[in-house]
């Protein structure tokens, strides 16, 4: 996660530059369920309205928690499918709450509603992220049902009532660009904490529809007008933060945008962008699936690298015999291409390794969705650029070893 108004606020207001502290352990993204009750072109769980077999039972759960703490891990993202279809998800939320976690829900906000709002809020959850993928006929396309617009907005203001904190997550691609203003809009409207824009990963179904990705120009010009419009906030000292996702060129990009707009704060931002390093998947970011599969992040479900049923999350997640962890924690990473000879590479850290991986087979080759140009990275004359080809079908899918 790429916290743009942590990195505005400095340009708006420097702050001396301390010793980069490295976190306890990473922050774990966890798949407490597959079971969806919506069916989103860009799902990378592949999830749907039928029970999966082989979940976590409570008393797992609770043993893996356990383990997470003791190994410092310090945030616990709860997520699914749909995790409030979870019996036990108030429970186990209670639980980590009790144990002194962050704790965050991550739900499609469709099932919150006057029935069981009262339970969310006595859970205390540290922030609630409900994804919308634009306004009301193009978020009930994306996913799947009549309705889920309005269901997930009520959701939002569900939580605004009862004093949770709570954001929008906006997934952008080819179909939905144009609606990133009319969504900010609807989160100022709503008094939304956060903004958080993700790029396009290719998993699961994002993977079958990777041609759907937003082009380079749209990213570019859908950068610029968050960026500025974030920084619109920090002006105003507005409480609303922004994040993007999933595409650390963003990085990059702020630094280029600032280089403009303020080139006597453009040397610090630099710093600390440097400083925070970029991508983190393997390092600071950890996933666990719902059958107990551990993962470098979330859209890596198709390679395990172990899991906690027959193995402690404590010793997976430092074991560098697995190469695609040795890779990720190397610093610095190994990456080919024109990401390799990046000039920003400091900042960026090789960007997005599965959409590398999905396209060519090789997790270190050049990210494909980098909307830097060669000139600005500082490549050119590098040599032609990696583009997203249409998906295949499973037999053309990288095949890799699950542990």
């Amino acid at each position: 996660m790429f916290r743009l108004t942590e990195y505005l606020r400095e340009i708006a207001a420097p702050t001396p530059l301390a010793p980069r502290r490295e976190p306890g352990g990473p922050v774990v993204i966890w798949n407490l369920i597959r079971r969806c009750n919506l069916r989103c072109r860009h799902c990378y769980s592949i999830s749907g309205d039928v029970d999966f077999p082989g979940e976590l039972s409570t008393e797992e759960v609770f043993r893996v928690m356990d383990d997470l703490k003791a190994f410092g891990v310090p945030v616990l993202i709860l997520s699914g499918g749909e995790p409030l279809l979870r019996r036990d998800i108030f429970e186990i939320s209670h639980r980590a709450k009790a144990m002194g976690f962050y704790v965050g829900l991550s739900t499609n906000g469709a099932l919150i509603s006057v029935h069981n709002i009262e339970a969310i809020a006595a859970v205390g959850y540290d922030y609630v992220g409900i994804s919308l993928d634009g306004l009301a006929k193009t978020h009930d396309a994306f996913r799947g049902k009549p309705g889920a617009f309005r269901a997930s907005l009520d959701a939002v203001r569900l939580c605004r009532a009862h004093g949770i904190k709570v954001g929008l997550r906006f997934t952008m691609t080819e179909d939905n660009h144009r609606e990133l203003p009319d969504l900010v809009a609807l989160a100022e409207a709503e008094g939304a904490d956060k903004f958080y824009l993700s790029h396009l990963v290719y998993a699961g179904r994002g993977n079958k529809n990777r041609t759907d990705d937003a082009a380079w120009e749209i990213t570019r010009r859908a950068m610029e007008w968050l960026f500025e419009t974030a920084w619109s906030h920090v002006e105003r000292a507005s409480p609303m933060q922004f994040v993007t996702g999933n595409n650390d060129a963003d990085a990059a990009f702020l630094y280029l945008w600032a280089r403009r707009r303020f080139p006597d704060r453009a040397a610090h931002l630099r710093a600390r962008l440097a400083q925070w390093g970029g991508n983190q998947s393997g390092v600071n970011i950890a996933n666990i699936d719902n059958v107990g599969d551990v993962h470098p992040d979330t859209f890596w479900w198709h390679y395990s690298l172990g899991n906690v049923r027959e193995r402690p999350f404590s010793e997976i997640w430092p074991d560098t015999s697995d190469p695609i962890m040795a890779g990720l924690k190397r610093r610095p990473r190994r990456i080919k291409g024109r990401c390799g000879h990046c000039r920003f590479f400091d900042i960026c850290g090789g960007n997005t390794r599965v959409r590398a991986l999905q396209l060519t087979g090789d997790a270190w080759a050049e990210d494909p969705a980098c909307y830097l140009s060669d000139g600005e990275i500082g490549v050119a004359g590098h040599g032609a650029r990696l583009t997203v080809t249409p998906f295949r079908g499973a037999k053309h899918e990288p095949a890799l070893p699950s542990r």
